[in-house]
């Protein structure tokens, strides 16, 4: 199982047993001689899985997941091969929503704490909370179907929310498909962050990288921006668990690993998945939406102005796990693939995005710990038949919650940031601990690979001010 270091950054694990691809990893010797060999062997059995094609591949943040490491993308064709809940995970469109201001830092710097609190007032945070925000189950039907369509005809976005989200927020979806004790855990959570490795971030831009894309996304040095990092929190996790239980008792493709248990594409039980995950993509980015607006107001409450004049407006909204549709050049034949991103991020450059991003390719949003900056990125053309067209999603964890609970004090954490002129509210003082700085890779090191290997474009480098976690 030892990976071969073909190329600067760039190891492959040839193919044995019944691996029908080889696995390439993007990583350097110092991120690969820190790894154990599990997330390793679930690239191989990735690699093993029924109508895969070309290669499995994982990113520099790598780590251990369910089924499929986290950094891991795999494609199958369409006709013949699986859909995987497994490569998708729990949390159906996980994702990252930035939003760019044309507040300077020297204007903000004094109210970062009344934003973080004004935003914590009105963002629920943490597993267990609800949202205030109330929908009823006719409105949960339409946000399954249209995603935030169904925000911005309700005065909750506006249209320019809609170009700057990945699929324009909606994806072909039936929410006949998802079960009524899936519906019943989303429909009071609407507009919440939840908890883990969710925040909602207000940063300072730090360096600009390439000034004529920046400008274009509307990213200007020393602005005032906010990330959002959530998903479709328990409506996506029950999505998952429906099918892998029902996968569980119906499946018979073999996998090296239950928790890879798969379904073929074109069959009813896989496109029944396709359909409910797709749902809650819809979900997750209606979510995103819904705390978008609600930072709106925050930041209107604090600096008595209208959201309009403070500039507030999406760069972009985009997931993380999804098995998404697509079209790729192998072999010179153009072919059907369902690709699965799981804690990967979809890298298209210019000329193979459309819209408003056709010529820039889409933003690529990458966030660090709550420690360390975030970046911008955009997908090179090369990197379309290195990792179908993918990249990193963050810094990827270093140590498991276990661990990083055992080796900090939150005390010790969140003094540390204060010094460092970051104002932390979090939900819980565990996940102070489980979420240090410490526990996750280095951002800058994880970037610096996918740059160097032409995966992507260094866009912008973002500071961290205040941070909310669940």
């Amino acid at each position: 199982m030892q990976p071969k270091m073909i190329d600067k950054n760039k190891y492959v694990i040839e193919r044995t047993g019944d691996m029908k691809v080889p696995a390439y990893i993007y990583i350097n010797d110092e991120l690969l001689s820190k790894m154990n060999d599990e997330p390793l062997r679930q690239l191989m059995n990735v690699a093993s899985l029924p109508g895969i094609v070309k290669a499995a591949y994982a990113m520099p943040d790598i780590h251990l997941g369910y089924g499929f490491p986290i950094g891991g993308v795999a494609a199958f064709d369409y006709d013949e091969g699986i859909v995987s809940p497994g490569g998708v995970g729990y949390d159906i469109n996980c994702g990252v929503s930035l939003i760019k201001t044309n507040i300077s830092y020297n204007d903000a710097k004094s109210r970062i704490k009344d934003l973080i609190d004004e935003i914590f007032k009105n963002v629920p945070a943490g597993i267990d909370l609800k949202s205030s925000f109330r929908v009823n189950k006719n409105d949960m039907t339409d946000i399954l179907s249209d995603g935030i369509k169904w925000a911005v005809s309700k005065g909750y976005g506006t249209e320019r929310d809609i170009e700057s989200t990945e699929e324009n927020g909606s994806m072909n979806s039936n929410p006949d498909k998802v079960s009524e004790k899936a519906i019943s855990r989303g429909i009071n959570e609407v507009g919440s962050l939840g908890g883990g490795n969710h925040f909602l971030e207000i940063q300072k831009v730090d360096r600009i990288f390439d000034e004529r894309t920046a400008r274009y996304f509307g990213i200007e040095k020393d602005n005032i921006m906010i990330m959002v990092h959530t998903g479709s929190r328990g409506l996506g996790h029950q999505v998952a668990t429906d099918y892998l239980m029902e996968l569980n008792e119906k499946s018979d493709i073999k996998v090296k690993d239950r928790q890879l248990i798969s379904a073929y594409t074109k069959s009813g039980i896989g496109e029944s998945y396709i359909m409910a995950m797709n749902s809650a993509a819809n979900f997750g980015f209606v979510n995103r939406q819904i705390i978008l607006y609600k930072i709106r107001r925050a930041f209107e409450s604090v600096f008595k102005k209208d959201f309009e004049s403070l500039g507030l407006d999406l760069v972009y909204s985009l997931a993380h796990n999804m098995a998404k549709i697509e079209e790729h050049n192998i072999d010179n034949k153009r072919l059907k693939l369902i690709v699965h991103r799981k804690g990967a991020t979809r890298a298209f450059p210019a000329g193979y995005s459309t819209g408003k991003f056709k010529n820039t390719g889409h933003p690529v949003l990458i966030p660090g710990d709550m420690g360390t900056a975030s970046y911008v990125l955009t997908g090179n053309k090369n990197n379309m038949e290195m990792s179908f067209g993918s990249s990193c999603h963050g810094a990827g964890r270093a140590l498991s919650r276990k661990k990083a609970n055992d080796a900090f004090n939150p005390d010790d954490v969140l003094k540390n940031l204060g010094n460092h002129g970051i104002y932390v509210r979090a939900a819980s003082s565990k996940v102070i601990t489980e979420e240090a700085p410490g526990s996750y890779k280095d951002i800058d090191e994880v970037i610096k690979i996918v740059s160097e290997l032409g995966m992507s474009n260094i866009i912008s480098r973002h500071v961290p001010l205040g941070v909310m976690k669940g």
